[in-house]
């Protein structure tokens, strides 16, 4: 083959050391390498394997309900599959294909352990086979290794059939005081000599009565392996589950009325448009001459309700198709302001902080009730024409989902209603409103598009803002809030805990990519992650490779988990996302590294109680964490009662000459934030006190308390040094903390198991 071995590491075992042995290594320019007594991780190639091969052993046997003395026939097939499998470190070939040049054979590959029928010629009227136990594959003959119960002997034999439907019954080798009667006793039949393996392929059940088949293993269909690109592997896998969803939701109006939910889908129709009708969205009109009009369509969507206590509901809507809109003839402002994940997760602390009741309410159609302030026509909706008017064509009166400006006429219309009912708009968050009762409670109301969370002391004041959204717009009452925006609410009010959790989403995100088997990690990045553009596709195959790879959407999905209840990823998902553009095998693999992480920690929530402790911050920074242009690494996380309200880990847009330099421009973001917090609570009636801010560098914290102008922070950009006015007036104070009590520190790095663990104990995440 034109291979030469170089090197050889074993242990000191004496099969290793004989001098015959070393004679020979020498004789062939092999260098020999030794490992020292009890140090396994000095050959941890060879052990790794020597591990993989016995747990398929076990498994093997399991299976094949086969004692301990088959053991190194099991390991023999177990290498035997090996070497034909593909493997990532080699680019998914198999170890034969390299060394050999030739592609493996699978045809002849069968169960281990599965009945077996050999054909034997015994005389006339003797029969034609014996039932054995397939045992693997006999090197350097072309047949199949079987051990026959009957004879207690090893059997090899070339015609044989196969029955992989099920496994025989336990067949225990019995003691005797004969150890030679024990052993395995190789048997060859004579066969045929030809150079050709002509092996039947062919499965069918026989009874023997002896060794009946066990009647209650159910039966598994073999079938032959499809063949996929290797980069179509993870695309395939998306498309599977595309499929799925496509197939309990139409399309469009004519797949509506032709499944098999047909009248459910069109009551969900006729709901809609009675929803329009009574809203008064549009009015039927002749097209003017000049005028254009915007095509809409139906979007159905089903929505999984709780397992044995709600059904699933059917919903359609009609979508104007905004993207024919013409800017600055059709609509100007469209954007359209949320709710901060930060403001959620405030007023989560709150609710659990004084027991405060937390309800829900959605708005119905809410896009419908922004007034237009153009003048759109529209064609009218399919299936549901007026008739004879069907050259009619709807002006929309009402915003529609879909046009451009929907989602800022819905929140002018919304918060002018609040504000005209005694509600207060935050000026942190404008999403976000409180009205001071009489009695000095208050009520709070936050709003993302058209979901609404209402907190209060007591449910009187609740039903009362319900009945007043009530009568302007069109509500549905969810009763005590359980869920919004993909996160759980989960309360437990004998012990004042509140629990916010992404489990729902995070099983769904590992089911989309093809990981909710995978193996569980316990870290986020591993060590061996050097992330770099260097690791970036460099060849065409490579750049076809991971054109098929969701890099983007997997990344994505990530940060969402990241942004509403996960801090413990901020580290990992910062890393990953700054390759977006154009990533590699290596990147791939760390967004893997992520998805298998959160396979193991699906249970993971943000925990809410009661505390007296105000807002504290934890800011960290990792000085040129930055690999590709040395810049460092901005961490930080707030906590009230010491749980995670805010967090953010991002690079530094200045590149920092020190750890002290680094530090001190993380802690100027960390008190922006802390600012932001203080004064937001504030507006809420929370009398907190001073905010503080830990840090686990003192001359940073020096930096920031000395108003001495510095040469070498001359380079730092100004708005770095507001800090120092904040530090001076005693709106945030900065203190030192030990590195070891800092959770930021995982917001910058990866860290052993334990400490991480401990970073996620003081922020309140846990399982």
């Amino acid at each position: 083959m034109g291979k030469q071995i170089k090197y050889l590491r074993t242990d000191n075992g004496l099969e290793f050391c004989s001098d015959e042995f070393n004679r020979l290594c020498k004789s062939e320019g092999i260098v020999r390498h030794l490992t020292v007594r009890h140090t396994p991780q000095q050959n941890g190639v060879a052990e790794r394997m020597n591990r993989t091969i016995m747990e398929k052993v076990r498994c093997m046997l399991s299976n094949a309900n086969l004692p301990k003395s088959f053991w190194a026939e099991a390991a023999s097939t177990a290498c035997f599959l090996i070497n034909r499998s593909p493997s990532v470190t080699i680019e998914k070939k198999t170890p034969q294909e390299v060394w050999s040049g030739n592609p493996a054979n699978y045809s002849d590959l069968k169960i281990f352990g599965c009945p077996a029928y050999a054909h034997v010629n015994n005389g006339k009227l003797e029969p034609r086979s014996i039932k054995c136990v397939f045992l693997g594959y006999k090197a350097g003959v072309k047949g199949y290794k079987l051990w026959c119960p009957e004879n207690r002997k090893v059997v090899i034999s070339r015609d044989v059939v196969f029955d992989e439907t099920a496994m025989l019954p336990n067949l225990s080798l019995k003691d005797s005081s004969n150890k030679e009667n024990q052993k395995q006793v190789e048997h060859q039949i004579n066969t045929e000599s030809t150079p050709q393996v002509s092996t039947k392929i062919e499965n069918r059940v026989a009874s023997s009565p002896q060794y009946s088949i066990a009647k209650n293993r159910t039966k598994r269909e073999i079938k032959p392996p499809k063949k996929y690109a290797e980069a179509d592997l993870v695309a395939y896998a998306l498309n599977v589950a595309e499929d799925i969803d496509a197939n309990q939701e139409p399309s469009n109006y004519s797949e509506a009325i032709s499944c098999e939910d047909s009248e459910k889908w069109m009551f969900a129709m006729q709901e809609e448009m009675e929803s329009l009708h009574k809203n008064k969205t549009w009015d039927p009109v002749k097209l003017p001459k000049g005028k254009k009009t915007v095509r809409c369509k139906w979007v159905f969507k089903k929505k999984e309700g709780t397992p044995g206590v709600e059904e699933p509901k059917y919903k359609a809507r009609l979508v104007a198709k905004g993207y024919s809109q013409v800017p600055g003839v059709d609509f100007t402002d469209v954007f359209s302001i949320v709710v901060k994940h930060s403001s959620i997760r405030a007023l989560l602390g709150i609710v659990a902080m004084h027991d405060l009741e937390l309800e829900q309410l959605d708005v119905k159609t809410a896009f419908l009730y922004g007034e237009l302030e153009e003048e759109i026509y529209m064609q009218q909706p399919e299936g549901f024409t007026v008739s004879e008017k069907e050259d009619y064509v709807c002006l929309l009166k009402k915003s529609l989902y879909g046009l451009k400006q929907s989602p800022r006429q819905w929140y002018k219309r919304f918060d002018s209603f609040m504000t005209s009912h005694d509600f207060k708009r935050s000026s942190f968050d404008s999403c976000v409103y409180f009205k001071k009762n009489n009695d000095g409670s208050f009520v709070y109301l936050l709003i993302y598009v058209d979901d609404m969370l209402i907190a209060a002391k007591d449910k009187g004041e609740i039903r009362k803002v319900k009945a007043q959204l009530s009568e302007e717009f069109e509500m549905k009452d969810l009763g005590p809030a359980k869920k919004i925006l993909g996160m759980e609410i989960l309360r437990d009010r004998k012990t004042s805990k509140l629990y916010l959790s992404q489990k729902g989403y995070i099983e769904k995100l590992l089911c989309r990519f093809n990981m909710r088997s995978a193996k569980p990690v316990s870290t986020l990045l591993a060590a061996h992650f050097r992330l770099s553009p260097a690791l970036s596709p460099q060849s065409d195959d490579e750049i076809e490779y991971m054109s098929h790879v969701p890099y983007s959407s997997a990344v994505g999905s990530l940060m969402y988990a990241m942004v509403c209840s996960r801090p413990d990823l901020s580290y990992a998902v910062s890393a990953v996302s700054r390759y977006m553009a154009n990533p590699g095998k290596e990147h791939w693999k760390a967004v893997q590294w992520i998805l298998r992480y959160l396979r193991g920690t699906t249970d993971v929530c943000l925990q809410f109680g009661r505390t007296e402790d105000g807002v504290i911050g934890y800011v960290d920074a990792d000085f040129a964490g930055d690999l590709d242009r040395r810049r460092s690494l901005t961490g930080y996380v707030f906590t009230i009662g010491g749980c995670a309200i805010s967090w953010k880990a991002t690079l530094q847009t200045t590149i920092a000459l020190s750890t002290t330099e680094a530090e001190y421009m993380a802690i100027t973001e960390a008190c922006k934030e802390a600012i932001w917090l203080k004064g937001l609570f504030s507006e809420l009636n929370e009398d907190l006190q001073i905010s503080t801010v830990f840090c686990d560098s003192q001359s940073a914290i020096f930096l920031t308390k000395d108003q001495m102008f510095h040469e070498r922070t001359k380079h730092i950009d100004v708005r770095y040094h507001f800090v120092r006015d904040i530090i001076a007036r005693g709106d945030i104070v900065v203190s030192k903390i030990s590195t070891h009590e800092n959770p930021a520190d995982m917001m910058t790095k990866s860290l052993p198991i334990t400490k991480f663990e401990h970073c996620l104990d003081l922020v309140g995440v846990h399982c």
